[in-house]
């Protein structure tokens, strides 16, 4: 009896913090769930424009829109949000897609706000024909400075109370081509005094004559974002409409259309449009989380596309880029990128994460997964002297040690091998550890050897180190009791391959480069951003290879092969290093 009881808190508690664990919008899901709405059904959307790349602020909204639907057991679907024909693209739509399933989500269908331009035309329409909208002669601006100010109320625009037959025959007119862009706009009739500046009469219609990715040149009007993202969703029958704080103050006008499209649904007219109705009992609610915001990082797609277009970067996947494709490219996992979102979260309050939260992500995921190799950027070649010439040895090298199962791998080991320039010095500081005359280290997986000397040529560069090996002092040997403080790492002259190892770093120099107002943007770009290094070289193990593999070069960092790899020519992007040193660097 005492141990059903003990079960039982078990289980209360087990509940109790699963319950904790949720973020507010998965305590709203089941709230909802509870209570029966929308018949118990779950069905989210990710709704991008197809006018850029995603950057990992939609990685972000990814995650929730997908993840809603697979922990409650619903649907979600993709749909591109293409009602600005002049930036929008095939190419776009194509790497969304690719993006998305890059980062582990599949999506039940794939809609286009285009798909509707039919229904909300003809719901369009009805509003006139209800005086509930009017076409709108005046410009732009004159319409922004009628708006009024959020204490002063707007003034009505001179055609707002004109007769409904001719704003119906001038919206005819205006999906016909017959006047310029600009010239005329369709505006909602609400409340020109409304305390919510979305509330005084927005425009719902504009005029453009670019021809569509899908449609071709079939509408000459097309739908702003307000009043088709609603209506969107209802069409499609999304329960939960998850968006990013700035719709917050649009949500009341994405609720009045709504209404008013559920209200002309309701309608029996004869001309079929109530036909559009989804589910009876049925409406989309919008709920708003706070958009991702990184140090170091640009997120607005326009300056992104001004970085493109003025060679700043190679491309949109330049691993510099906060692109998903640019992180792919850099090495990044689809793991470690889910992995930071669960980190930081969903909340209702605007802030910064520091950008070396996702860094560790990536580290973190590497260090479970990536294969260790050695390496060597900025090689000098050691001799060891005793060592036979013409022997080669192969020694064992564990492939991860956090993964036992990974196996291992052999390296070759000869008389002439390369090491980093930094690990020797002819005059060493206290406490260095690595080669000097006189002291002796242990080469990875191998020897202990004692530094006899060293090579410089005419300007006094070190071309070549000198070394004796302890033939007793194997690695794993029984009869290996000899200590030493340093460790390094070390490429066979005659087994190694070239490669080009392309060192990344933030692209930007100030913390917060979207606020910057000062500077141009060409100013607020880190020199140090790219480092090329040409002569490398890595171990054998990798000759195989294929792009986008990730590999530890160990004592370094974590590697991947960039696309540009050709037979006989690799080249390896630095994801991150082993450690976090910018802030080391920021502080000097």
């Amino acid at each position: 009896m005492c141990l059903k009881i003990e079960k039982n808190m078990i289980e209360i508690v087990n509940q109790e913090e699963s319950k904790k664990s949720l973020n507010f919008i998965e305590q709203k899901v089941e709230s909802d769930l509870a209570n029966g709405l929308n018949s118990g059904r779950i069905q989210t959307r990710f709704p991008p424009e197809p006018n850029g790349y995603l950057h990992i602020g939609h990685a972000k909204a990814i995650c929730l829109d997908f993840g809603i639907a697979q922990r409650y057991g619903g649907v979600c679907n993709l749909r591109f949000d293409d009602t600005n024909p002049t930036k929008e693209d095939v190419e776009y739509v194509d790497s969304i897609q690719e993006d998305i399933k890059w980062l582990g989500f599949e999506w039940g269908e794939i809609y286009y706000a285009s798909d509707y331009f039919g229904q909300l035309f003809d719901f369009a329409l009805r509003l006139i024909r209800a005086g509930k909208a009017y076409i709108d002669e005046q410009t732009s601006e004159q319409i922004a400075t009628q708006k009024g100010t959020p204490t002063q109320p707007g003034v009505e625009s001179p055609f707002r109370n004109r007769p409904i037959e001719e704003s119906l025959d001038l919206f005819m007119r205006m999906n016909k081509g017959e006047f310029d862009e600009g010239a005329m706009t369709l505006r909602a009739k609400i409340d020109m005094a409304s305390p919510n500046m979305h509330f005084r009469d927005p425009i719902i219609y504009r005029i453009i004559k670019h021809p569509h990715h899908r449609t071709g040149t079939t509408w000459k009007v097309y739908p702003m974002y307000d009043f088709a993202h609603g209506q969107s969703d209802y069409f499609e029958g999304v329960t939960h409409s998850l968006c990013t704080l700035e719709f917050e103050v649009h949500r009341p006008l994405y609720d009045l259309f709504v209404d008013l499209l559920i209200d002309e649904l309701g309608k029996e007219t004869g001309d079929g449009f109530e036909k559009n109705r989804v589910y009876d009992d049925y409406r989309p609610r919008q709920t708003e989380f706070n958009r991702l915001n990184l140090t170091y990082t640009m997120m607005s797609k326009r300056k992104l596309l001004q970085l493109v277009k003025d060679g700043l970067v190679s491309g949109w996947d330049d691993p510099r880029m906060p692109t998903i494709c640019g992180y792919r490219r850099r090495g990044f996992t689809p793991q470690s990128i889910r992995n930071f979102v669960n980190m930081i979260g969903y909340t209702k309050f605007d802030g910064i994460v520091d950008v070396a939260q996702l860094e560790y992500a990536v580290r973190e995921d590497l260090n479970a997964t990536a294969k260790r190799v050695a390496a060597v950027l900025n090689p000098i070649k050691l001799i060891i002297t005793n060592y036979p010439e013409g022997q080669t040895e192969i020694f064992d090298s564990v492939n991860n040690p956090e993964d036992p199962s990974a196996g291992s791998h052999g390296i070759a080991f000869t008389r002439e091998l390369y090491i980093e320039a930094d690990d020797f010095v002819e005059e060493a500081p206290k406490k260095y550890y690595r080669l000097t005359p006189g002291q002796e280290v242990r080469l990875r997986c191998s020897y202990i050897i004692i530094c006899t000397g060293c090579k410089k040529n005419e300007a006094g560069e070190v071309e070549e180190v000198y070394a004796e090996y302890l033939p007793d002092t194997k690695s794993g040997g029984s009869d290996c009791t000899r200590k030493v403080k340093g460790t390094i790492h070390w490429v066979s002259v005659a087994h190694a391959l070239s490669a080009e190892v392309r060192l990344y770093d933030r692209l930007f120099m100030v913390e917060n480069p979207s606020d910057d107002k000062e500077h141009d943007l060409h100013e607020l770009l880190n020199p140090d951003s790219l480092k090329v290094l040409t002569h490398c070289f890595v171990e054998e193990e990798l000759k195989n290879c294929k792009p986008y593999e990730h590999f530890q070069f160990q004592r370094i960092g974590y590697f991947n092969v960039d696309p540009d790899s050709r037979d006989g020519r690799l080249v390896f992007n630095r994801t991150v290093s082993l450690k976090d040193t910018w802030k080391k660097i920021q502080s000097k």
